[in-house]
């Protein structure tokens, strides 16, 4: 293989993925590049599957609310509401976490113990209020990425499994990118959304790293007794040591854990798994049944914890498109109109991409290290 292409992707997870959609219009052609045999394998395939707007904190807000009308138009959101829940003695984080999202146009309602145990049976002594979130939805997201790669194939993207980039190198037409089985391919443009090997992919591109460091999440499968309800919300510890929903007669749990990993297939801890359970027995009386399956997966962060979108200030034919935490998927509309839109010159960008860019990463920029 010896093809020639206006833009490169290098990941096709739900970024890469969602990126090649919304530049379909565009007429570029456009490569897809997926190191595993199948595209979504790592992070996309292994989300917890919500959007709610207070998720990822007010930085990643305008992402998730700009994506919201998108998502819902598209038939890939179903109502859950989200309850964050603070215990006695939170009051004033409660107070502040409500405000601070509300300010920035989140629908948001305080409640006290009772409207708790309202939506969350056999709740524990000690948690007094929470913060309800009733436009919280959960998120297909399975159908939402392949839907994705359907519009990219259909505008002629090209994309190219078990290509693992193993070196990208400048020339005045673009870049010249070899795969480690041997197979080359020129593009004028180099677009980086390679998720935990984001900082790897400029590497091999002979740039420098922006210090975007993948951590493990997990996430287990419970049978529960009573079994929960479907119309149980999303429950969020507003100290963020777990969150819990049902699905499908089951209970999916986290202990919304951050440990840091190298890039690779992700598995879980029976240590984590364990600490999760221990979590949700402080908080409801239910009575743990069985550890059905568990996962984990890699949510990539930058230093500021936000997304990076954007060209490398110090080369213009590099685009970042990475550090999409664990909210890549739930602000994947609005992150890819920004992506297409600055990538193509053409088109309006959903919020404004300036916090995004990568140059804030730059030796003297006075935003730096805030």
């Amino acid at each position: 293989m010896d093809a020639r292409f206006d833009i490169a992707i290098v990941g096709a997870g739900m970024a890469g993925a969602s990126l090649a959609a919304e530049l379909a219009p565009s007429g570029a052609r456009v490569a897809l590049l997926e190191a595993e045999s199948a595209p979504g394998y790592h992070a996309t395939g292994r989300s917890a599957a919500f959007w709610t707007e207070s998720y990822g904190g007010p930085g990643v807000q305008p992402l998730t609310t700009a994506s919201g009308p998108a998502l819902r138009d598209g038939g890939y959101l179903t109502p859950r509401g989200a309850l964050t829940i603070a215990r006695t003695g939170q009051e004033a984080q409660l107070d502040s976490f409500a405000s601070r999202f509300a300010a920035l146009g989140v629908r948001i309602e305080r409640l006290g113990r009772a409207a708790i145990e309202a939506r969350v049976p056999g709740l524990r002594p000690g948690w007094s209020g929470a913060v309800l979130e009733p436009d919280c939805c959960d998120i297909d997201v399975a159908r939402l990425h392949q839907d994705c790669l359907a519009t990219a194939t259909r505008a002629g993207t090209q994309v190219i499994t078990a290509a693992s980039l193993a070196r990208a190198v400048g020339d005045g037409n673009g870049w010249r990118l070899d795969l480690a089985d041997g197979r080359a391919l020129h593009s004028g443009l180099l677009v980086n959304a390679a998720g935990a090997w984001a900082d790897d992919v400029a590497a091999r591109a002979g740039l420098a790293p922006l210090g975007i460091a993948p951590f493990r999440r997990t996430v287990a499968q419970l049978r529960v007794a009573p079994a929960p309800d479907a119309s149980l919300p999303l429950v969020l510890d507003l100290a963020e040591r777990f969150y819990f929903k049902p699905q499908a007669g089951r209970l999916w749990l986290s202990p919304h854990d951050e440990t840091p990993s190298a890039p690779c297939d992700a598995a879980p801890e029976e240590i984590d798994v364990a600490t999760a359970i221990d979590r949700l027995e402080q908080v409801v009386d239910w009575q743990v049944e069985r550890v059905e399956h568990r996962w984990a997966g890699l949510r990539s962060f930058a230093p500021d914890r936000l997304p990076v979108y954007g060209f490398a200030p110090d080369e213009p034919r590099f685009f970042w498109f990475a550090g999409q935490g664990g909210f890549g998927i739930q602000t994947a509309p609005a992150a890819a109109r920004i992506g297409a839109a600055l990538l193509t010159g053409t088109g309006a960008c959903p919020v404004d991409p300036a916090p995004y860019g990568p140059a804030r990463f730059a030796t003297g920029n006075p935003a730096r290290g805030r």
